[in-house]
């Protein structure tokens, strides 16, 4: 009794629209304001370059190798000042070491110990010159602009006279490419404010297109492999997927899976981003949600729990098998081990709660494209 209670409990946390605390840390390194993940634990946990996985840069490199084979004896005079020079040498080595060292404290200090609140002098954010408030929108990004218009009425204004409805249509576009609504849109700013609330990680959101892109070659075996990949997936995509890459050498890629009929998912266009990493296809990509979905196998911060894509890759599987994968799953999940127990027990134990919550969560998170939007209270339902 008392774990079922523990379980509506845990439960009434994904009916809320933002989290109470952070998944991993639970508080710990501070507020998460409503993102499942703390900014913390998002640095530690999620690189925002997938190819670092394969060898992490040490802290700090020491090069041992004097230049002495050894063979010859030198004179007095010369390993006096041999001796001299080796002393100095690691002298500067030990010195480096240890401000490398002190950085890195310094780093991690300020990342895990509570800062003091910034005291904000009452009045401080009306009194700045609508001037220089335009000047420092300009530097802004889209997301940035967004939260900057929730500071205050007054800058919620004056963006609103800069920043007209196609602009906000150029942001939902660049963000969100294969969102594609089937009714004339008359307010852009509220499809961009709904898919920007529908995306389970607002970190992963941002550094979607700010992830550096690598030198590759146009005719390596990766390149080649892609380029053959995204021409099927064109000529002949599987039903319900779409996917196409956002940059010139295809590391980085949106996909769409539309729910499938007869599932709590049906009717759903679900967004999803993907890492291709230099070394693909010996390397499998990472796949996260940024459609936020009410399922065992995915976490609250998108990531799917599939075992291809984590232990067992094989090069005989495609960004498409992959899709598919996770299609097959949306109907058919592994409740063995799962990414949300909690939901996962919601679904062993409460088969039409789950889906009562998974349809509730199509409704307010995935089907922008198609229902106008409108607030779906997920507790009062």
């Amino acid at each position: 009794m008392a774990a079922s209670s523990e379980n509506i409990q845990n439960l009434d946390e994904f009916l809320r629209s933002e989290y109470s605390s952070c998944m991993f840390c639970n508080g710990f390194y501070g507020k998460s304001f409503g993102q499942p993940v703390c900014s913390t634990c998002h640095i530690f946990l999620f690189s925002s370059d997938i190819n670092r996985d394969e060898g992490e840069e040490d802290v700090y490199t020491e090069k041992a190798d004097s230049g002495d084979s050894g063979n010859e004896e030198p004179d007095a005079a010369q390993d006096f000042c041999e001796h001299n020079l080796h002393a100095s040498s690691a002298l500067v080595r030990s010195t480096q070491v240890s401000h490398k060292m002190d950085r890195l404290a310094e780093r991690i200090g300020t990342l895990t110990l509570p800062r003091e609140r910034d005291h904000v002098p009452e009045g401080l954010v009306d009194s700045i010159p609508p001037e220089v408030l335009l000047v420092v929108f300009k530097y802004l990004d889209d997301i940035s602009l967004w939260t900057a218009g929730m500071v205050c009425q007054r800058w919620q204004q004056i963006l609103q006279g800069e920043t007209n409805e196609s602009k906000w249509q150029e942001f939902t576009k660049l963000r969100w490419p294969l969102f594609n609504p089937h009714y004339k849109v008359k307010n852009w700013k509220t499809i961009y404010t709904k898919l920007l609330e529908s995306s389970p990680c607002r970190h992963c959101l941002e550094s979607m297109m700010l992830q550096s892109t690598p030198p590759i070659e146009d005719n390596s075996w990766r390149h080649r492999r892609l380029r053959n990949e995204l021409k099927t997936l064109k000529s002949d995509p599987p039903e319900g997927i779409k996917a196409e890459p956002l940059d010139r050498h295809c590391c980085h890629w949106q996909a769409s899976i539309t729910g499938p009929m007869g599932s709590p998912y049906e009717g759903g266009l679900f967004l999803l981003y993907l890492q291709i990493p230099d070394s693909y296809p010996m390397r499998p990509p990472k796949v996260q949600f940024i459609t936020k979905i009410f399922h065992p196998n995915i976490s609250r911060h998108g990531n799917v729990g599939l075992d291809s894509i984590h232990y067992n890759w094989s090069l005989a599987l495609t960004i498409s098998k992959v899709l598919i994968s996770i299609q097959s799953l949306l109907t058919d999940p592994f409740c063995d081990v799962c990414m949300e127990p909690t939901i996962g027990h919601v679904y062993r134990n409460n088969r039409p709660e789950f889906d009562r919550v998974a349809r509730l969560w199509t409704w307010k998170y995935a089907m922008h494209d198609f229902l106008v939007p409108m607030d779906i209270d997920l507790n009062g339902v």
